[in-house]
């Protein structure tokens, strides 16, 4: 197998499937996704000093680009499955980098921030709530409570739906949905401040900075330049999934079948008129006779 084919391989399997890159994400997205991620933690004042906790790092999406900008040392990224940081490693990184910028991994499973020990600038939860309970959030917030200084970060996705998911286990390959209001609530549980962020997601989930009320002001407010790149993301987004809909052979045959009904439809009611018509053109004739 050539090594383009290798590529289209694991770019067509389904999200969840046993490849460090297809297990985290749609493979296609994997490597602007990591991007995204980078970008918006360098926008909200990232810099190579700061220390940085990426909660469910799984193959270093975002890691490897964090991992080669920040100094030895700075990066901890904690994640159960240990074979995706191997492959990440192996695949994506090597163990050059490793060694030279010393990232520190936990597989602790049941968020415990603290488990390293230190304090941190920036935390960074991407599509973890998008997979968790309500209580398995409470309790990542609530030891992030324990990590964060007065000024840090957390910048966090979900996705935002109508209605809460109600359950008590954590679902994967799938996703759960929260309203802002509840995630803002157990944000303020712990008594930070929740925000919406202006951001691109590369699978359209609501991006929201996590702070303590006092740091508020010091967020840098999403240009417009970032709010239209999202709109334009949502949009080849819905684009695409339109796309599939139409070309699905049941929605093809089903699109035929409504145009042929449509069709006769049209036939029918030309066909009304002119009997409508033929039953008038006597009735107007014996009148203009018996006038």
């Amino acid at each position: 197998m050539s090594e383009t084919e290798q590529e289209q391989s694991w770019k067509n399997l389904p999200v969840g499937a046993k490849h460090h890159r297809a297990y985290v994400s749609p493979p296609e997205s994997y490597d602007i996704g990591g991007a995204y991620q980078f970008a918006l933690l360098v926008f909200l004042g990232l810099r190579e000093w700061h220390y940085l906790l990426d909660v469910g790092c799984g193959s270093l999406r975002g890691g490897r680009f964090f991992i080669s900008y920040l100094l030895p040392g700075r990066y901890h990224g904690i994640e159960p499955n240990t074979w995706l940081v191997r492959d990440a490693i192996k695949n994506e990184i090597g163990e050059d980098m490793v060694r030279l910028k010393k990232p520190v991994f936990s597989d602790d499973s049941n968020f415990t921030l603290s488990t390293f020990g230190r304090k941190f600038d920036f935390i960074l939860a991407q599509s973890i709530f998008s997979h968790a309970s309500k209580a398995q959030i409470r309790r990542c917030l609530s030891e992030a409570k324990k990590v964060m200084k007065p000024e840090s970060i957390f910048a966090a996705t979900f996705v935002e739906g109508d209605e809460d998911y109600e359950g008590d286990e954590w679902v994967y390959p799938g996703e759960v949905a929260y309203t802002f209001d509840t995630m803002r609530s157990l944000a303020e549980e712990q008594g930070f401040a929740c925000v919406k962020l202006d951001w691109p997601h590369a699978y359209m989930q609501q991006w929201v900075a996590i702070v303590h009320p006092e740091n508020l002001k010091n967020l840098p407010a999403m240009c417009d330049a970032a709010r239209i790149k999202r709109l334009e993301r949502e949009l080849e987004y819905y684009r695409e999934r339109l796309q599939s809909i139409t070309t699905h052979p049941y929605v093809k045959l089903g699109l035929k079948v409504n145009s042929a009904i449509n069709a006769i439809k049209r036939w029918c009611s030309g066909v009304l008129k002119l009997g409508a018509l033929l039953l008038q053109v006597p009735l107007v004739e014996y009148l203009a006779l018996t006038v």
